[in-house]
Order: C-alpha cells, then structure tokens, then sequence
C-alpha cells in the first residue's frame, strides 16, 4: 500500500534536500509534484485541493527564509499535513458505563466485514475486554458459520438467534448483558452495490440496538469507490469512523487519504493481512512517516512485544552476548520474527530502507524460510551447534535429507558464517536494546531473505533510537603502520 506514493515522495525529497534555497517557482514546482502523487494514489480531488491549500499555508515567505534547510521544511509540512489529513491521532475507544459498549459494522459484500468483525473481537480481548460477536448477516449463505469458526479461533462466543437481522441484534446485545459481556460486535449483511434495501436493513438494526459506535469496513483497494460508498452509509448512519482491509496489497490507498476529507470521520482500525493478529488501531503519524520513508520503528516494537516468546529471546540473546550464535538460535531467532508476520512487511516498516530493498521485500518468499528450516533441521545437534564440521558428504547428506541440492546447502552455510560475524559485532554493543531483541532481528531479516543493504537499515535503526551505529568493520579499527599498509580487523 502507497509504494507509488511513497516513490514520487522519496523522489521530491531527495530533490530538495539540497537546495539552500527554495524560489516561489520552485514551490509551485514541488507542490506540483505532491498533486501528481496524490491523484495519481487515487485521492479524491477535493481532498488533494486542500492538502496542497494546507501545505502551501504552513509554507509561508518567512518561514521559508528563517529555516535552515528550506527542502526539510517542505518535506515537514507535507508530513505534517500527511497526519492531519490521515486523522490527527488515534480514536480512543471509550466504553459505555452501563455495559454493554455496541458497536454496528456495516459495508458493501466483499470488503471483509465477517473477518474484521472477529479481528476487531480479538483486539478487544487483548485489551482485556470479554466481547460477543453477533452475527446478524442472515443474507449471505454460510456467514454465520464463517463467523462460529473464526470465533472459535479466537476463543469468542457467537450469538445468532432470530428470524430476522433486526432480531438477531436486538437479541445479540440482550445476551451480552445477561452474561456480563462488556462489547457487542454486530455483523451485518452487505450488498454487491449500495441498494435502499441494505441501507434501511442496517438503518433499522442501529435504530435497534442504538450502537456507541458505527464502523464502515473498506476495501482500500478499490480506490475512490470506496469513497463513494463511504458517503452513500454517511449519509444513512452518522459513521463513527472507518475500518481500512487489505492495507498489505499493493494499491494505491486513495480510499485511506481521502476517507476523513471526504467524511469528516478517521481510519479508527486497519486491516495488514490474513491474520487474526494482523489487525489494530490506525496511527496516522506512523502511517504519514512510512508514506514519506521514514520506517516505523513504534508498530515494530509493539509487534515484537505483542508476538515474541520473552523467555525465548532472553535465552537467544544472553547466549548472543556471551558471543556464542548457532543455527539452533538462528532457527529460534527466525521462528520468533515469523510470528510477526511476512518478513517482507515487518522490513518495510524499517526506517532506511530504500526503493531497491523495498522492492525487494514484496518478493520475499515464505516458502524459501519453510527451506532454510528443513535443511537445518536435516542437520544432527553437533552440527547445529559447529557447522564448521559439515563437511561435504555431510553436506550431501543434509541436502538429501531436506529434500534440496547441495550449492542450497552451501548458500546457507555461507550466508550463515556472514551472520555469526555480524552477531559477534553486535554483541559488543553495536545494536540497541530494543523489546525482544529487536535489533538483532533487523539484521536477521536481511540476512534470511538474502537482501542486500541490510547496514543502511541497522543504521536507520540506531539513529532512531539515538545511538551511533556501528562502523562497517565492527568494533576493531583499521590501524596504519609504516610504508601505508593497512591491518585489516581479525576476522576478515
């Protein structure tokens, strides 16, 4: 999601960064630039007219003279301006004094309202709340028994008891209340297009249950019908705000950036993949900095905390800074990160990471970690722990055993010995202390799906959390002796 936004962005940057000076020409210029970018990510226009009317305001003659870096400060206003229009800041949930806290979903077929609806019950329970989901669609077929399974998952009761969608609800939050729950989370039918039938159903079922919250579930790949069908239920419920799936396809996110100009209502809640985990509230400042590049250490710190095993990472990392790596930690290490999700989104949300490597992140293949686990398991415990041991009808051995050629096993060993000394530069505290071993887990990354540039990406990380990074040579410094020769650092 944004890739293109994100290019031409990266791309006015770097072309200001320079400047030391910025002509009204070259304003007009950049904000050229900006519209392009945003009509071209599919924004509705009249969103784009006032992005730019905002930018230019924040942009005046004097405080363009009085900066230092009058590109920075063009970039900080479109960032800035980015957040506002994104929503300003987080929706904070707020529960009702009487339980239960209603909330009504409501969209067009097809945008994922069944799934969300069990996404958003398991993000209230992580919050330590106890919701019923009500599944109040009786039109699809099978959608009360996608909603049991899903509910089931997640260790949610569903309610679906009635004749009609109006009864199911008005049931579904009586139910609540007789079993103490404190959320109610009611799914309704959709239609394939807005039709006055799916709006004066779900008009009648927020008329009924009176709902503190009403959330319209949108596809954000389907551009600026979305916007269209967002004003068409605005218009009938008085939305509360809006729940952005699919966020993880490559689109152009218009739908996103226009929801609250169009509607006056925020993203409260987005959707980042299949998962029932892959789902929490929108955070328009980290979404406004991965637009513009700058990575998004805060998500994938929380993330780490959410999904990693602390007793596991401890273990990994107190053997990591006693100096000791081995491909029994690698596979603990990499079985930790892939609780996260794609290897490929958690390195995008990395600040520093170029076009090139983000490129490269969207083709990493899970299927090639499901590889570098059978070949390592296909090793004994001695080799695992030496793998300086394995020697080539081992090697043979291994391949046949993982099902894959010997140059496959090579390529991992190799790939490997390159990790043991990054990890040993590490562990003389080049990296910082992030929740879970988070730095260690940046290079780990790079290194399994075999991305080159991983260094600029460690730096961007040190400099996040406002620590040196390391020098390309690890904590030994090249010393010169006489007639220019040059040492180099043990190791190499």
């Amino acid at each position: 999601m944004f890739d293109n936004l994100s290019t031409r962005l990266e791309q006015l940057s770097g072309s200001l960064r320079s400047r030391g000076r910025i002509s009204p020409a070259d304003l007009d210029e950049a904000l050229s630039s900006v519209r392009s970018a945003l009509l071209e990510a599919d924004v509705e226009i009249s969103v784009v007219r006032g992005f730019l009317d905002a930018v230019r305001e924040r942009l005046t003659d004097e405080v363009l003279s009085q900066s230092l870096s009058p590109g920075q400060q063009v970039i900080k206003a479109v960032h800035e301006q980015l957040i506002e229009v994104l929503g300003a800041a987080p929706l904070k949930i707020t529960y009702a004094s009487r339980p239960p806290t209603v909330i009504l979903l409501a969209g067009l077929q097809g945008a994922g309202k069944t799934t969300n609806a069990a996404k958003l019950a398991a993000w209230f329970k992580q919050q330590g709340r106890q919701p019923l989901l009500v599944a109040a669609d009786l039109q699809r077929p099978a959608a009360i028994e996608q909603l049991r399974v899903l509910g089931a998952q997640i260790g949610v009761d569903v309610f679906s008891q009635g004749r009609s969608p109006v009864e199911v609800a008005e049931a579904g939050v009586a139910e609540a209340s007789r079993l103490g729950r404190d959320v109610v989370i009611i799914d309704t039918a959709g239609r394939l297009s807005i039709d006055e039938a799916l709006m004066a159903e779900v008009r009648s079922i927020s008329g009924a249950t009176k709902p503190h919250y009403t959330f319209l579930v949108i596809d954000s790949t389907t551009g600026q019908d979305a916007v269209l069908t967002a004003r068409s239920f605005h218009e009938s419920l008085e939305l509360s705000g809006v729940i952005a799936t699919k966020l993880d396809y490559d689109a152009r996110g218009g739908a996103v950036l226009s929801a609250r100009g169009v509607l006056g209502r925020p993203v409260v809640f987005a959707s980042t993949g299949e998962k029932m985990t892959e789902f929490d509230l929108f955070h328009p400042d980290r979404m406004a900095s991965r637009i513009l590049g700058m990575g998004d250490v805060l998500s994938l710190i929380e993330e780490a905390e959410r999904t990693m095993d602390p007793d596991v990472m401890a273990a990994t990392a107190g053997r990591l800074m006693s100096g000791v790596f081995t491909l029994d930690d690698f596979m603990a290490q990499m079985g930790q990160v892939r609780k996260m999700g794609s290897l490929g989104g958690l390195m995008k949300m990395m600040p520093g990471m170029t076009k090139e490597m983000r490129n490269a992140a969207k083709n990493v293949d899970e299927k090639d970690l499901d590889r570098v686990e059978a070949i390592v398991k296909s090793m004994t415990p001695g080799e695992r722990r030496d793998p300086g041991i394995i020697n080539g009808s081992r090697r043979t051995r291994i391949a046949r055993g993982a099902g894959t050629t010997v140059p496959a096993v090579n390529q991992l060993l190799a790939q490997f010995t390159q990790m043991q000394k990054m990890m040993k530069q590490m562990a003389g505290g080049g990296m910082p202390q992030l929740p879970g071993g988070l730095g260690k887990m940046a290079g780990l990354a790079s290194r399994a799906t075999g991305s080159r540039g991983a260094g600029s990406s460690l730096e961007a990380l040190e400099a996040a959390m406002g620590r040196p990074a390391p020098s390309p040579s690890g904590t030994a410094k090249n010393k010169k002796k006489k007639g220019g020769r040059v040492t180099p650092p043990k190791g190499r």
